[in-house]
């Protein structure tokens, strides 16, 4: 079943076409952990950003591999794109549906400050 979510204002808006996941990622880089990500990683297809492209702005860091996207007027990150071994993805910040309960995923630590 799809699901939705949002940047903190609502400004930027977009909706998944695949069912909620029940495990995520939490990562321990400079990034991941400053912001407290619950992450999960969807197709690009299955993405669509819903409003608020225009309010969108762009941070890179260290390979640039990762376009985080957040949102100019709240400043919450609810996405950012990507690639992976599989084409392109989107990373999803769990903390930014409101349909998953974050207690009930299985978290899988990455250690992304050995990168």
């Amino acid at each position: 079943m799809p699901y939705t979510g949002s940047c903190h204002c609502g400004a930027v808006t977009f909706s998944v076409a695949a069912d909620a996941p029940t495990e995520a990622m939490a990562c321990n880089c400079s990034h991941c952990s400053r912001k407290g990500f619950v992450l999960t990683f969807v197709p690009a297809d299955q993405f669509t950003l819903d409003s608020g492209a225009d309010e969108l702005t762009d941070y890179l860091f260290y390979k640039h591999a990762i376009t985080h996207q957040f949102c100019k007027t709240c400043g919450t990150e609810a996405f950012a794109l990507g690639k992976s071994p599989q084409g392109e993805m989107r990373a999803i910040n769990l903390r930014c549906v409101p349909a998953v309960d974050i207690d009930a995923l299985t978290i899988n630590k990455v250690d992304g400050a050995s990168f």
